[in-house]
């Protein structure tokens, strides 16, 4: 059963916890609240979750926990920076900011952070600047990871490489967070853990058949991209393009070989001021999303709702509160212990 927490002083915990290993406090109150973000959503793999794996990536020595991404070039609405293996979730609030702040200037914008560390989850970052009237998009890729086989392979090749846009309304933002494949490598993780299969046969194993066993993973299999064994190649696509603008843009991905985790990203922002204006692009989005919500739906079917819809929704009810599953718990009271701190009550 999940535990509940108050989201203040759970931040707290998380950015004590992040101190105590060594980062600056900045970096840390923002890793805590996009963290914690995830969890109110309820992408509870890419929440607090993650809090323990980037302490012992610090401790190991293999994440930066001082200074700044380098600026590699810099022309007009397009940016490279360098990530130094900075904390990623840091590096990407920074890469946000930035590309927001040229694209009011310049109408778009793109920053791309090359050999940065893991983000954790990208519909965090989009809320905030959806509803100041800018879209923002981001891109990631992990090169030192391989889980994910090209449509019609079943060798691990790219990683599930998500997308992720905000996009402004007239009401709340459409939050969209997806991935080229059809699981992640956290579900795997989660049921390899459990009862050792999916959901579905998302997995195809070395003998070309799709699977829902995780087994098949250690065995020669990989994740099928979205689309599966039939229409796999829409995914395969969307993945080479995801690698394309960041790896490719950034100049440094598979070809080198890296292996420690880390990610490769692609902020893109989009003023609607510089186009058709706010007022008329949120007419046009709050329409579409009006008349999806009032499409028809099969005899007994729930109504058809906008993505992002439902994780705003558990935001608004949790009410100041965050439910964490115990296996989490669990892995925050041992951090708490080895760091001296306590987590706050339980709700």
């Amino acid at each position: 059963m999940h535990a509940v927490f108050d989201v203040a002083a759970t931040t707290d915990f998380a950015r004590a916890a992040l101190i105590r290993a060594g980062l600056a406090a900045e970096m840390a109150q923002v890793i805590a609240e996009r963290l914690i973000e995830a969890d109110l959503y309820g992408h509870d793999t890419h929440g607090l979750a993650l809090l323990a794996p980037y302490i012992a990536e610090i401790e190991a020595g293999r994440m930066t926990i001082a200074g700044a991404p380098e600026v590699l070039r810099a022309k007009g609405a397009a940016v490279l920076w360098d990530g130094r293996r900075l904390p990623g979730v840091w590096t990407t609030h920074l890469a946000v900011a930035e590309a927001c702040r040229r694209a009011r200037d310049l109408g778009l914008a793109s920053v791309v952070v090359k050999n940065g560390h893991h983000i954790a989850c990208l519909a965090a970052y989009l809320e905030a600047p959806a509803r100041a009237g800018m879209v923002v998009m981001i891109l990631s890729s992990d090169p030192s990871v391989r889980a994910v086989a090209p449509f019609g392979g079943t060798t691990q090749v790219m990683t599930p490489n998500p997308l992720a846009i905000g996009i402004p309304t007239d009401g709340d933002p459409i939050l969209i967070d997806i991935s080229a494949s059809i699981t992640t490598v956290g579900q795997c993780e989660r049921a390899r853990k459990g009862s050792g299969a999916l959901a579905g046969k998302w997995l195809i194993g070395p003998d070309g058949q799709a699977t829902d066993q995780v087994a098949v993973l250690g065995a020669g299999g990989a994740l099928l991209p979205m689309g599966g064994t039939d229409h796999g190649h829409k995914g395969y696509g969307i993945g080479l393009m995801i690698e394309a603008l960041t790896q490719g843009l950034g100049g440094f991905g598979r070809a080198e070989a890296p292996s420690q985790w880390g990610g490769s990203v692609q902020v893109l922002a989009f003023d609607p001021e510089a186009f058709g204006g706010i007022d008329a692009f949120t007419r046009e989005t709050g329409w579409l999303a009006a008349a999806c919500r009032a499409s028809a739906v099969a005899p007994g079917a729930a109504p058809v709702r906008l993505p992002g819809e439902a994780a705003l929704a558990r935001k608004r009810d949790a009410a100041g509160r965050v439910r964490l599953a115990p296996g989490i718990v669990s892995a925050l009271e041992g951090l708490g212990a080895r760091h001296g701190l306590s987590l706050p009550g339980r709700q």
